[in-house]
């Protein structure tokens, strides 16, 4: 199987402005995201920026990076136009690994490319989910819950607490244990066949990805198929916030410690 991985790093960051560039043990976050893609086993690794700074970062690692434009609503309209950019061809997976995501698992990034390499032709979209195991998790916002048919297929995305067992979770009685099996967390990793990346990027944002502010939306309301590889172990989640920086520096500290 042979796949690329497209890492879409925006400068502008709204909570954290320039994230990707701020030293974690002493390399730079978007570094760190490149090295885990190479880890993955792609057959190649581009990070698809909107700022001169991170291509030169990139650049300076020995990695390839593209300039790409300044006004897209989302990674994956970022990575249409650097696949473009790429000469990539219409049959080529591409795996979008977030520029803020410096200790996703490798192998999950492989997995989600293998779950769309021997998915049927009518599915064009693989991402990846975790399990929910407690009631904070599942009430936070900032935590996006899928829920999926029997196939595995995503039939909704959303930051609010779906599904919602109408019995076992009444709100007057606040926190209660979470069904087992029930409920799964979405990461934000996803594969897609670059035709129909293309096609997506053409698109304008709908209603439900402008009210949930998730790009993924976009597909489910075109009625399109997105297939959910369910992984066991929840990766670190990214860096979003002061505090989420703050976590993630003493992570890499403690992994170059061991390393030593």
């Amino acid at each position: 199987m042979n796949f690329t991985v497209l890492i879409p790093a925006r400068f502008a960051s709204s909570r954290l402005p320039g994230k990707v560039l701020l030293p974690l043990a002493g390399i730079p976050m978007i570094e760190h995201v490149r090295r885990r893609a190479i880890e993955s086993g792609a057959g190649r690794v581009v990070v698809a920026a909107d700022e001169p700074r991170i291509v030169e970062t990139v650049l300076a690692f020995g990695g390839e990076a593209i300039l790409t434009g300044a006004g897209h609503l989302c990674g994956s309209e970022r990575l249409a136009e650097a696949a473009t950019l790429l000469s990539l061809s219409p049959e080529e997976i591409i795996v979008n690994l977030q520029g803020d995501e410096p200790a996703m698992r490798p192998e999950l990034v492989r997995a989600v490319a293998k779950m769309l390499d021997s998915a049927d032709a009518g599915t064009n979209v693989a991402t990846a989910a975790v399990p929910i195991r407690t009631w904070a998790e599942l009430c936070d916002p900032g935590v996006v819950k899928v829920v999926m048919d029997d196939r595995g297929d995503a039939l909704y995305f959303s930051r609010a607490p779906v599904p919602w067992s109408r019995d076992s979770y009444p709100l007057k009685e606040g926190p209660v244990p979470v069904q087992e099996n029930a409920h799964f967390r979405h990461l934000g990793l996803y594969a897609y066949r670059n035709a129909f990346l293309q096609e997506y990027a053409s698109w304008p944002a709908g209603a439900l990805e402008k009210m949930e502010s998730l790009e993924q939306l976009r597909i489910l309301q075109r009625g399109q198929r997105i297939r959910v590889f369910l992984a066991e172990q929840t990766p670190m989640a990214g860096v979003d916030t002061p505090e989420d920086l703050v976590r993630m520096q003493v992570f890499f500290s403690q992994v170059e410690t061991k390393e030593r």
